[in-house]
């Protein structure tokens, strides 16, 4: 089956780490630009940050920028987020993707979604 599968969400006190994978079942993500996204409670999804496909270079939301970092690993087949000094504001949904955007962008086209795994931060 072609999914995407997320994992490494939970529950963790403000100022915390977690670090998500975010797997390729059944395709390569080798070349293919990653996108990890938030969808916090009441707010629309947004794009936190993107890992280029074609030479590893990242970007992130001012939000996000000094205390998150994307990475990719080919051999495992897999993309992931490091999350350090986590705030309550970091809660949400936390969606991996086939291709990026950053911050909230209506109507872009993104191929394939995983099914998110979810991040709570308490104050």
């Amino acid at each position: 089956q072609v999914q995407l599968v997320e994992s490494g969400g939970g529950l963790v006190q403000s100022g915390g780490s977690l670090r998500l994978a975010c797997v390729g079942s059944g395709f390569s993500l080798i070349y293919q630009a990653i996108g990890w996204f938030r969808q916090a409670p009441g707010k629309e999804r947004e794009g936190l940050s993107c890992i280029s496909g074609a030479d590893g270079s990242t970007s992130y939301l001012d939000s996000v920028k000094g205390r998150f970092s994307i990475s990719r690993d080919d051999a495992k087949n897999a993309v992931f987020l490091q999350m350090n000094s986590l705030k309550p504001e970091d809660t949400g949904i936390y969606y991996c993707a086939t291709g990026c955007y950053l911050g909230v962008q209506r109507g872009a086209y993104i191929k394939r979604w995983g099914r998110g795994t979810e991040v709570t931060v308490s104050s």
